[in-house]
């Protein structure tokens, strides 16, 4: 078994009831026309909006006995063509990447997608929109997508996938029935990880739950980049290790990486800091500053790295950064 990209529509493990509530809600014949799937980064949410527009499309089938909800057969020309990106009725929209500026969902692209629900199903079924990261519409793209909403054509869903639904404006939300997915236990995480690689399963404690960044982590040797920081942490971030690990993670073959560090480092500060608070026999490096000048410290590398992201700063300046912050500098 291997990973697949939730375009593929691939089996989700420990979101059962997300599934069988979208399967019910279909079969009710009262289907709402919008939907918010909320949850962590990489829980499955995509995936799950996939698998349900394409579950729809091709006629909500009935799974044979043992099978789970949302069932499509492995064979199915709907699920073919809707994992690349040829089904006629859906329609899937995700922020563009734009060199320098913000990820963003544009107001013509949802405009777009407001013509393309008001055609006729060219199967004869219905219309789908996949909202991707629907937190980073522009405002007007909001308030297009609003009216959509509020008058919406018959036998047409929209799926709002969204990691920050508190982003979303107040009237969007109200007009949309909200289903949220939630982290794998530890345990059935690792065990998908081992089925997808061996010795992949020691990820597990870092991914938070979420497959999505299990598979981030380990496109970017995450238990190496994990060692690394606990390492930086450990040893007090001098200025020798910090240039060594600059030059190792600053290249522009080694933007996962990067990007990966930055964020093990400040859950790494995040975890120790909780354990610290409660009691729980924190890390020996948090004796070193008080507890509130490392939550800071996290926060503040956090902000390093998006900033570096975003504005295309130099990576080799931006680990340097981190690394002083970490000294309390």
């Amino acid at each position: 078994m291997t990973p697949a990209e939730p375009r593929a529509c691939p089996p989700l493990i420990g979101q059962e009831e997300a599934l069988a509530t979208l399967e019910g809600a279909a079969r009710s014949g009262r289907l709402h026309h919008g939907w918010l799937f909320c949850g962590p980064r990489g829980v499955g949410k995509a995936s799950a909006a996939f698998r349900f527009a394409a579950w729809l499309l091709a006629g909500q089938l009935r799974a044979p006995a043992g099978q789970g909800p949302l069932w499509l057969p492995p064979d199915s020309p709907v699920l073919r063509r809707v994992s690349a990106g040829a089904h006629p009725d859906l329609l899937v929209l995700a922020p563009e990447e734009e060199a320098g500026k913000r990820r963003t969902i544009k107001v013509e692209e949802v405009r777009g997608a407001r013509q393309f629900l008001a055609l006729t199903s060219a199967e004869g079924g219905w219309r789908c929109v996949i909202l991707d990261e629907a937190e980073a519409m522009e405002a007007p793209a909001a308030n297009t997508l609003l009216k959509t909403l509020e008058e919406p054509p018959p036998r047409t869903v929209i799926i709002l996938v969204s990691h920050a639904p508190g982003r979303l404006l107040p009237t969007i939300r109200s007009r949309c029935r909200r289903l949220d997915f939630f982290p794998l236990p530890e345990g059935v995480l690792a065990s998908l990880l081992e089925s997808w690689q061996p010795g992949a399963g020691a990820l597990a404690p870092l991914a938070g739950g979420a497959p999505g960044r299990a598979l981030d982590l380990m496109a970017a040797e995450g238990l190496e980049l994990a060692r690394l920081a606990e390492q930086a942490l450990a040893q007090g971030a001098g200025a020798e290790a910090a240039h060594a690990l600059a030059d190792r993670l600053a290249g522009r073959e080694a933007g996962a990486a990067f990007a990966t560090f930055f964020d093990l480092l400040a859950r790494a500060i995040e975890s120790g800091v909780r354990a610290a608070a409660m009691g729980q026999g924190g890390p020996p490096w948090a004796a070193r500053r008080p507890l509130a000048a490392w939550a800071e410290a996290a926060s503040a590398i956090r902000r390093q790295a998006q900033e570096a992201e975003r504005l295309s700063l130099d990576r080799r300046q931006a680990l340097l950064a981190a690394f002083a912050t970490l000294r309390g500098g």
